[in-house]
């Protein structure tokens, strides 16, 4: 009796905690690479000092190539039926792991005086290589949420669960990188310190002997300061970031091993595939009926505004930080302090979808975001930096408050979604919605920073100045789009789950009920 009291009609263990720790797991492992992708246009803007055009060219067209084989990945997994010992959608998550235990240091090779073409091809092929096998460990992870469970309570704390894991996957590299790849520069009492900097065009090596406000010659342990802005040298220790992604990569491969090895399946993999009885895959037909899916179009275009806003400010965000605050090394810190208000949705997650809904809770939150944005536009308008940074956090503070609930039942949304899929249209389609979701993220992810650098050059930033050299109106210039981006964020979220999703709490009871009398009949 007791143990089938531990197991479902199937002979399954009971869904519980072991699942969302399992499933966390699988998403800490995704960010242990994600994550990186902030750092990485920040590595090759400051370290490889590739010029804002040319790296907002390369990353488009690099990003454009990840959007793309998201529903290769995904059509191919809804496709293939051979049988493997740990599943087909774990078997996937362990190739693609495998695969990104040495893909994210791929991008990070430290070459900053290789030509400009050999940076280019470098760029390319490193990012190709770290993206693809991200692609294949993370199109099936995101579609094993509907897999694990059917009970949409369960499947909303399963979201909160990955939310978890994600918070964690993203939280720990973005405080603890930039502690360890800035370094405020300091005299020693010889010109050594001089090697470490690379040196702006225009300047020269005798500008950073002399404090250019006093004009007097540094004393040992002095900051040394901008001949530019006046304020310390931080420099980017660029030839570290290889080793650092090493690290996160194993990391992340050990995060999935918990995962195969823990979580359960129980719903039938092939039984939910598009491509039953032998039919090939359409990538029009799919697209099509991807656009008549609101709750999919919705989801998507909240997800593209978080990604379009928060995502794209991470380079603006870390060049203010080192040229406005001059505070680059704690970055991170700051940043966090935005994401705590998230944490605390998350015991109370359940409760909230239960008693409001997925869509009335995340509406309410995408409101307050709103209102952070707005305050995000009043920090540039601050002289003093240092109360500007204090308006700067209550906007983030603020901001990140609001994007507490929408953040722990993102992916709930998207599960539901794909119910409402098999709703409309007879078929669910996992692998298929979820990787065209995903390609959309990804096309925001890849435009988003390539724009955001286009206006970093057209706003006045010049890559071979470095972050030594840019100028005091440029570096307040970062201060009004990190501000805007955040506003933009903030509005698209609001437009993607208010107007555009349309499963409120009674939709969703009544699109439930008749799946559940579909399935019984």
């Amino acid at each position: 009796m007791a143990k089938n009291a531990k197991t479902d009609a199937k002979g399954l263990p009971k869904f519980g905690m072991r699942d969302k720790l399992a499933y966390a797991a699988g998403d800490f492992g995704c960010n242990m690479s994600f994550s990186l992708k902030g750092t990485v246009q920040t590595f090759w803007l400051v370290y490889m000092m590739l010029e804002t055009g040319l790296l907002s060219i390369l990353l488009l067209l690099v990003q454009i190539w990840d959007a793309v084989n998201d529903p290769l990945i995904g059509s191919i997994i809804d496709s293939d039926k051979r049988k493997y010992k740990m599943g087909k959608f774990k078997t996937y998550i362990f190739i693609g792991a495998c695969g990104l235990l040495v893909g994210g240091a791929a991008v990070f090779l430290p070459f900053p005086n290789a030509p400009v073409v050999l940076k280019a091809v470098l760029f390319i092929v490193g990012y190709v290589i770290w993206d693809a096998f991200y692609t294949i460990a993370n199109v099936p992870y995101g579609s094993m949420l509907s897999l694990v469970t059917e009970d949409n309570g369960e499947r909303a704390q399963l979201s909160t669960w990955r939310s978890v894991g994600s918070m964690i996957g993203n939280i720990v590299p973005m405080v603890l990188l930039p502690m360890l790849i800035w370094q405020k520069v300091t005299y020693d009492g010889t010109t050594t310190f001089l090697d470490k900097i690379v040196i702006p065009e225009g300047f020269t090596r005798e500008q950073f002997l002399t404090n250019p406000l006093t004009g007097e010659a540094y004393q040992i342990g002095e900051a040394v300061l901008s001949p530019e802005t006046g304020k310390q040298v931080e420099i980017l220790l660029g030839e570290r970031m290889f080793w650092v992604a090493l690290i996160m990569g194993i990391l992340g491969f050990i995060a999935f091993l918990f995962m195969i090895k823990n979580l359960t399946v129980r719903v039938d993999e092939n039984s939910v595939k598009a491509s039953e009885g032998g039919e090939k895959f359409n990538i029009i037909t799919s697209f099509s009926n991807f656009m008549k899916n609101r709750p999919a179009v919705g989801a998507t275009l909240a997800a593209m505004g978080m990604f379009l806003g928060m995502n794209s400010a991470a380079t603006a965000n870390t060049i203010m930080f080192a040229t406005y605050f001059n505070k680059a090394s704690m970055s991170g810190v700051v940043q966090l302090i935005g994401f705590l208000p998230m944490f605390l949705f998350m015991p109370f997650v359940k409760k909230i979808v239960e008693k409001y809904g997925k869509k009335e809770a995340s509406v309410a939150g995408t409101i307050v975001s709103l209102v952070g944005g707005v305050i995000m536009l009043i920090f540039p308008t601050i002289s003093n930096p240092d109360a500007a940074l204090i308006v700067y956090l209550l906007g983030l503070v603020v901001f990140g408050l609001g994007m507490g609930v929408y953040t722990c039942v993102s992916w709930a949304l998207m599960a539901d979604a794909i119910d409402y899929n098999e709703w409309k249209f007879g078929t669910r389609e996992e692998g298929t919605v979820y990787s065209l979701h995903s390609f959309f993220r990804k096309l925001a992810q890849g435009i988003g920073p390539s724009i955001v650098l286009a206006v970093m050059g057209a706003l006045g930033y010049v890559s071979s100045l470095g972050t030594i050299g840019q100028s005091a109106q440029t570096s307040h210039n970062m201060c009004w789009l990190v501000a805007a981006l955040y506003l933009v964020s903030a509005v698209l979220q609001f437009i993607g789950i208010a107007v555009i999703y349309n499963l409120d709490k009674k939709t969703l009871e009544k699109m439930h009920a008749e799946l559940a009398a579909r399935k019984a009949n």
